[in-house]
This record gives structure tokens, sequence and C-alpha cells, in this order.
């Protein structure tokens, strides 16, 4: 994938997080509230912004066949929102453990989706004795009268196991290009070392059929002890999977006190943490770099200092020819709107677009546009096409 865009002169802001992720469970500092280099301001973007719609806490967002837009709310809602930003909200979805990073998660089609209309979501859900964790279900979506809404939802996977605490869900769900499987984020929730127990799914991206049962062909499938639908194991917060032109799985994630990642996520690959990372902890304690311990995973780009990233995409529409095959991420703490570019096997920023908000969510436009929506309250949908 060889980077043809025109490469930008970047600024990033000092930013203070006032809504951001929790932090380290055993520190009181924000994720994503890290203090940014300087570097030279951009005058001009490449891109137009318009406004669609605003949401209270939107987190992610995906398009129907009609051009239509499916936008989920933390708090537990589900808007369908038109393309002049008219928002109804669509009645079934399931109750959801609202409260630090908890809430309504991803939403995403299902492969056959034309003929089955069955959608897929993640949510927060309680368990005995304040321990909560994240699910991934599926359900009809019925817009065949006036109130659309979801029927027959069944919860199809699970964190295991619940604990304590509010942060580090990641839940994100990708389907891989061909429809017969289904991947999906499970953050360390903020507990460390599950991300190394393999009798645990925390701090791991599974690997499931789209009915929620385990492929016969996963990497841990025959290990004693280890949960079957692993896939891969080391990570933190995953905040972005997708898959690339070439059908390579890849996803984000933030590091600890600075050390994002951005990683192509190979079958049984262990990425380390937190036994290493390019960050380090909140309380000062250093964390050994993946250089130290070549026998784990490095990923393809880190960020020091943080970026906080939110979403990710890989472009592939006409609006923006040169940035076809590019890797779009949103930025939380640094307020941005990212891209990377791919030569071969190597990956690196390319530009980053100061967007003076929050950027929780990025997605492709069936017309070829880039949509954002920005984090927190009143957190806007943005459509980007080129400047005129």
């Amino acid at each position: 994938m060889k980077d043809t865009g025109l490469s930008l002169s970047i600024a990033i802001l000092m930013v203070a997080c006032t809504n951001g992720e929790n932090a380290q469970a055993t520190a009181g500092a924000s994720e994503e509230a890290q203090s940014l280099s300087d570097i030279s301001p951009i005058d001009r973007k490449p891109f137009e912004t318009l406004e669609i719609a605003s949401f209270d806490e939107p987190w992610a967002m995906t398009f129907l066949p009609d051009g239509r837009m499916l936008v989920s709310e933390k708090a537990g809602k589900l808007q369908l929102v038109d393309g002049k930003g008219q928002k109804t909200e669509i009645s079934g979805v399931p109750e959801v453990a609202y409260g630090g990073q908890g809430g309504f998660g991803d939403v995403v089609l299902a492969p056959d989706y034309a003929t089955s209309q069955m959608v897929y979501l993640s949510w927060v859900e309680a368990g005995e004795k304040d321990k909560r964790g994240a699910v991934v279900g599926r359900a009809k979506l019925d817009l065949s009268g006036q109130k659309p809404a979801l029927k027959n939802l069944t919860t199809i996977w699970t964190q295991k196991p619940k604990v304590t605490g509010g942060g580090h869900y990641s839940h994100r769900i990708a389907f891989s290009p061909d429809g017969e499987y289904l991947f999906i984020g499970s953050g360390d929730r903020q507990k460390f070392d599950p991300a190394q127990d393999m009798a645990s799914n925390l701090g791991k991206i599974v690997r499931l059929h789209p009915d929620g049962t385990v492929p016969k062909d996963n990497p841990f499938i025959d290990k004693e002890g280890a949960l079957p639908e692993i896939w891969s194991l080391g990570h933190r917060n995953i905040l972005g999977l997708a898959f690339d032109s070439e059908g390579q799985l890849w996803n984000q994630e933030m590091g600890p006190r600075d050390g994002d990642e951005l990683n192509l996520v190979r079958r049984g690959a262990n990425y380390g943490y937190p036994i290493v990372s390019e960050g380090n902890h909140y309380d000062g304690k250093k964390i050994p770099n993946h250089s130290t311990r070549p026998e784990f995973e490095a990923p393809k780009v880190a960020w020091v200092p943080t970026i906080a990233p939110g979403g990710l995409i890989f472009y592939s529409g006409k609006l923006f020819p040169a940035w076809q095959g590019s890797a779009f991420l949103g930025g939380l703490a640094s307020q941005s709107l990212i891209r990377v570019s791919f030569d071969g096997d190597t990956a690196k920023e390319a530009d980053r677009f100061i967007m003076d908000n929050r950027i929780r969510e990025v997605e492709q436009g069936p017309d070829g546009a880039i949509y954002i929506l920005e984090d927190g309250e009143n957190g806007r949908m943005l459509k980007l096409t080129p400047t005129k």
C-alpha cells in the first residue's frame, strides 16, 4: 500500500482532558490528558466540514445500504439518522451498565444484512457485586413500520471474567472481508495481568463465527486451559478494529502513559502487554519496550507522546484518491484526525489534522466522504469532503 498522498505540516495542541477515559486504576491520571509535542500548525485543511447532527456521547456509527446511519450513544440509545441529520430513536436496545468508559458501544451490520437485516451490537452489562463486562449481541433491525426497532436480541459473546472498575472494555467489532468470521476487541479492564492469562479473554482479540460459535481452526483451540475463542493476546485497550484492502486485520489501542499502538494483528501473536509497552505506568514505573523482548509482536506505529486513539478505518473511496489505502484514526486527547500511510510492511503517521474537538469515531461514507463523531455531550457528526 504505497503512500501517494501529500504530506501536510501539522499542529498539535496541549489538551486538558475534562471528559476523558478513566485513569489507570492504580493512579489518578487521565488516559487522554497527556502533553503533546509542538509541531508547525496547518494553515489550510484539504477538506471542508459539514455538520450533520449532534448526539449525547456518541460512540460508534455505521451506514445502512440506503445511506442512512446508525449511531450509538453511550448511555444506551441507538439513533437512526438520515443524510439531513434527522434522528429517530430505535427501540429494543439492551439495558446497559453506564459509567466510566462503560455503556453502549459498537454497531456493525451483518455481512448478509441485505437479506437478514441483522445488526451486531456491543455493550456493557452489570454482574454481581459491582462487577461488569462487555457483551456482543445480534438482533434484527426492523425498519418496516413508523417506529424502527431491534427485535429478537441475542447475546453471542461475553467478556470473561466480569471484574470491578469502569475502564478498558474496548468491545470493538469487525467482520472479515469474506463475512465468515467475527473479530471482537476485548480490553484488559485495567487489570494488567489478564492480558497474558489464557483462561481469560481480557486483553485479547477473539475470533468467532457470526453465530458466536468458535472456529475449529483458531490458534489456541487445542491448548489446555486456554479459551478457544482467543485469536491474539497481550492487548490493552482496543478502540479500533479494521481490515485493509489486502484482507489483513489491524487494531489500534491506547498505551498506558503514552505508547499508543497501531498493530497488524497476526494469528496467535502476543503483543506483550503488560510485560512490554512503548509507554510507562501512570505511577511512573517503567515498562520495558518491545525491543527488549523480540518474542512479542511490536507495533507498526507507536505514539509517544500519546494521541489517545478513537476509531479506525482504511480509506478506499474516490473523493480523496491520494488517500486510498491510508488508515485514519480519531484522536481524543490530541483532538485530531490522523492519517497513517503504508509502504510494504512499514507504516508511519503522514498527516495530523487538528479538529479542535475530541474525535471518538471515524467511518467512510458510501460516497467516499469521511465521517467523524466528536466525543462527549453534544458530540457532532461531521462530514469531510474535498476543499473546493
